[in-house]
C-alpha cells in the first residue's frame, strides 16, 4: 500500500467519525442551501476541513479540488478530488446512506489511488491503479451476473435540472422493464463502489461533478468493470456522465443512453 492510499485512509476515517458523531443531531441553523435543491452542512465543512488538512500535511506539493470550495494550488501537477460527504440530503435526513469519497489524479489525468467510506458500515473500499480493488482489505470484482433480467440497476435521479427529464424518464423506462430492479441511493460514490463489489450490476447518472466519482470511477475499473461517459468515451471528465458496469450490463446501458441522450434523439437536451 503506497503512502497515498494510506493518507487517503486516514483522511476518510476521520471525516467518518466526524459524521457518525453527529449524525441524526443536526439542527436547522447548521444547514445552508447552497443553490436551489442542494444543501450544505457543518459537518460537510468540518470533514473537509478535516480531510484537507491531513492531505496538505503529507502532500503539500499537490493541488486540492473539493466540493465545498476548499482549494490548494500545489506544483507537483497531482490533485486530490474530495467529496467530504457525498449524500447531504441523506444526512440531514437522518437516512444512514453516505460517503466520504477521496481520490488523486496524476498529472497525466489518471486516477492513481481512491477510496470510498461509508460510515455507518464501517465498509472503506479502496484501489490503486493497476492494482485492483478492495473492501475492508479483501478483493472484489464486478458481477459475474449475465442475464439482464436479473441485473440490479443503480441510478441518479434528475433533482434540480430538468432540462434532460424526458430522456431520462424513456431510459429509465426502458431499464425498469429489462432488469430486476432499479435503485436510487442517493451518494453516487456508494453507488459506483456498490457496482465495483457486485451489489449493483451497473450504474448510470447524467452530469455529477468529478468529486462524485473520481474514486468510484477507480474502484469500478480496477475490479473488472468498465466505466464510460454516456457516448462511450473512458475519459469521464471531459462530459461527467457515467455509466459503469459488467461486460453485459455497460453495454445495455450505454446502446439505451445513446438512444435517448444522443444530440439526434428528439428527447435529447437541447
Amino acid at each position: 500500500m503506497t503512502r497515498e492510499l494510506d493518507t487517503a485512509i486516514l483522511a476518510a476515517r476521520t471525516a467518518g467519525k466526524i459524521t457518525l458523531d453527529r449524525f441524526g443531531e443536526l439542527s436547522s441553523p447548521e444547514i445552508a442551501t447552497k443553490e436551489f435543491k442542494d444543501f450544505v452542512t457543518e459537518v460537510d465543512k468540518a470533514c473537509e476541513t478535516a480531510i484537507s488538512s491531513i492531505i496538505t500535511d503529507a502532500f503539500p506539493d499537490d493541488s486540492l479540488l473539493c466540493e465545498e470550495g476548499t482549494l490548494a494550488q500545489g506544483l507537483s501537477g497531482r490533485t486530490w478530488i474530495v467529496d467530504p460527504l457525498d449524500g447531504t440530503l441523506n444526512f440531514i435526513h437522518s437516512f444512514p446512506v453516505f460517503s466520504i469519497s477521496i481520490a488523486l489524479r496524476g498529472s497525466d489525468g489518471t486516477i492513481l489511488c481512491g477510496v470510498v467510506y461509508q460510515p455507518v458500515l464501517d465498509e472503506l473500499f479502496t484501489a490503486e491503479k493497476g492494482m485492483g480493488a478492495c473492501l475492508n482489505g479483501k478483493p472484489i470484482t464486478v458481477s459475474s451476473r449475465s442475464e439482464t433480467d436479473t441485473f440490479l440497476i443503480a441510478t441518479g435521479l434528475p433533482f434540480k435540472e430538468y432540462h434532460y427529464i424526458e430522456s431520462y424518464v424513456a431510459m429509465l423506462k426502458e431499464v425498469i422493464r429489462d432488469s430486476a430492479g432499479i435503485r436510487r441511493a442517493g451518494s453516487a460514490a456508494i453507488d459506483l463502489a456498490y457496482t465495483a463489489c457486485g451489489r449493483f450490476d451497473g450504474f448510470w447518472e447524467y452530469k455529477l461533478y468529478p468529486w462524485d466519482f473520481a474514486a468510484g470511477v477507480l474502484l469500478v475499473n480496477e475490479a473488472g468493470g468498465t466505466v464510460t461517459d454516456f457516448e462511450g468515451n473512458t475519459d469521464v471528465f471531459q462530459k461527467q456522465s457515467i455509466i459503469a458496469g459488467n461486460g453485459i450490463s455497460h453495454p445495455m446501458l450505454l446502446e439505451k443512453a445513446l438512444r435517448h441522450f444522443s444530440r439526434n434523439s428528439p428527447l435529447s437536451e437541447q
